[in-house]
């Protein structure tokens, strides 16, 4: 009997690591995924321009958002129309309104969320620390185009719009302490 209760509580205790080993894997895992296929509104990485444009037009529109963070932070235009397939640059733009420095990170998405897997990034700004001095402006640029792949797609058919949305969240722990850092690749001080 001893040794039939020690294999259930070795089979119980292997199931809770088990558990533990997967609720913290679930985090890296499930980003890997909406990456990988757009889910949530996640928009794909591209390594290229597209090689086809076409006729059919969508408008992009842009949002910026702060959560905790004494920046302004904005788009410099609130939309733009371009064909499907074709190259768009925008920038956004960052300034730093609080009385020291501060470093933020951004996270992204897509609306309507099924539009994540055929807006595709060709550089961005997202998920690289961006520190900003006192009174500092910066321009955060975004080029991107929409997959004329999405064309195709059945549930896609009636969209005339899509929102690509960023918020920017306090760095607790820099990776670079801010003095001596250096300009982030793709941002241009204005001052």
């Amino acid at each position: 009997m001893a040794r039939s209760n020690r294999k259930v509580a070795y089979a119980c205790a292997g199931m809770f690591g088990l558990m533990i080993g997967a609720s913290y894997a679930a985090v890296p895992l499930y980003d890997l995924f909406c990456r990988v296929t757009g889910f949530g509104g996640t928009p794909q990485i591209a390594e290229s321009e597209s090689d086809m444009v076409i006729d059919r037009a969508i408008t992009v529109r842009f949002d910026g958002n702060v959560n905790q963070l004494p920046w302004k932070f904005k788009p410099e235009q609130r939309s733009v129309t371009l064909k499907m397939g074709e190259s768009a640059q925008l920038a956004y733009v960052a300034t730093n309104v609080g009385d020291k420095t501060t470093v933020g990170t951004s996270t992204f998405n897509v609306w309507p969320p099924a539009a994540g897997a055929y807006f595709n990034k060709l550089d961005c700004f997202c998920f690289t620390e961006q520190p900003l001095e006192v009174g500092e402006t910066v321009e955060m640029p975004v080029v991107f185009f929409v997959d004329p792949e999405m064309d195709k797609d059945p549930e896609l058919k009636h969209v005339k719009e899509i929102t690509l949305s960023y918020t920017f969240f306090p760095v607790e722990e820099p990776e670079q302490p801010v003095a001596a850092r250096v300009e982030a690749p793709g941002a241009e001080t204005k001052l």
